[in-house]
């Protein structure tokens, strides 16, 4: 368990204990905020990779492809997850298992771990590809990253062309993924465990019969968010895919394109509002990951977008601007 995840669970320990279902929707709130919310005052929507958590705020929130697996304890039609005990069926993808099992298979082949210092910088150039749904006018960034491995210095990224230093995070501010190398290697690599470490922001200690779908909601929430981080120790990306493939509700499209114009299946949770549009890209053969699409909204609400991104490139580095 991370060091942010165990804070939270002391800040809430005097608080009087709540119900689940007033839990899980205060988490629910929580997550459907982060996901509006832009981490950079007047800038575009924002692709960051780390969810920034204020500990006081994340409390005070708490305390306010065709066939199907059938498994147990399962979701009703209205998407409301059976209570533990019940006899209902949960559904999940047969297609959708199949991808992200096979992306996993794939990747724990392909990737070769490394551990890079508190002191270095994780470089990345991911390429944007935005097309306005009422005109079809279309843009691409070639957004270039420099994310301090610990979050202790200063980052350069990038926000669709638009240049931005982040400032190091404050006293009782964390990420979600971890920054620090130690934390993310301290992540479970066993798929069911590792769903059970994250949701709730640990404040949760049930086991994945008793989840609710709120907490599906946010094992795939949180999933996803982990995924984007480019640089992940041996073994957690298998895992978090192999995780992704037990979230009940996920779905497999075939026909999507990321970025590059490559065709590939997409994996979504059509279940929950907020994640309409999005999808996680794959190779429909080799189960390469490709990329991601998103969608968002102009601030004035009149122009919405489609995005399709793609990293092209990802190093170590000791310093904001240096190159591989």
């Amino acid at each position: 368990m991370t060091d942010e995840l165990e804070l939270l669970r002391d800040w809430d320990a005097d608080a009087s204990p709540l119900s689940e279902p007033t839990r899980a929707q205060a988490r629910h709130r929580l997550l459907n905020t982060i996901a509006r919310t832009e981490r950079h005052p007047g800038a575009a929507p924002s692709r960051r990779h780390a969810l920034r958590l204020a500990t006081a705020a994340v409390a005070t929130m708490a305390v306010a492809g065709a066939t199907v697996l059938i498994t147990e304890d399962a979701a009703d039609e209205g998407g409301r997850a059976g209570r533990a005990g019940t006899n209902a069926p949960r559904m999940r993808s047969a297609a959708a298992v199949t991808v992200l099992n096979g992306a996993a298979a794939r990747a724990s082949r392909r990737e070769t771990p490394v551990a890079p210092r508190d002191d270095q910088f994780i470089y990345s150039k991911r390429i944007i590809k935005e097309t306005e749904r009422r005109t079809g006018a279309v843009k691409t960034y070639a957004d270039v990253n420099w994310d301090s491995v610990d979050g202790s210095k200063r980052s350069l990224t990038m926000e669709l062309g638009r240049v931005i230093w982040e400032e190091p995070m404050g006293k009782n501010e964390g990420v979600w993924p971890p920054r620090e190398w130690g934390k993310l290697k301290r992540l479970p690599t066993d798929p069911a465990k590792l769903i059970q470490g994250i949701i709730g922001v640990g404040t949760s200690d049930k086991s994945l019969d008793a989840f609710t779908a709120w907490d599906w909601y946010e094992a795939y929430f949180m999933l996803g968010e982990l995924l984007k981080w480019p640089v992940l120790p041996g073994g957690l990306r298998p895992a978090a895919y192999e995780a992704l493939a037990l979230v009940p509700g996920v779905k497999a499209t075939p026909g999507m394109k990321d970025s590059a114009g490559r065709t590939g299946v997409g994996i979504s949770y059509p279940r929950e509002s907020s994640e309409k549009g999005k999808y996680l890209i794959f190779d429909p053969e080799s189960y390469e990951f490709l990329g991601f699409r998103d969608e968002r909204t102009s601030r004035s609400g009149k122009e919405r977008y489609i995005q399709l991104s793609h990293v092209v490139e990802w190093a170590i580095v000791d310093r904001p601007r240096q190159r591989p």
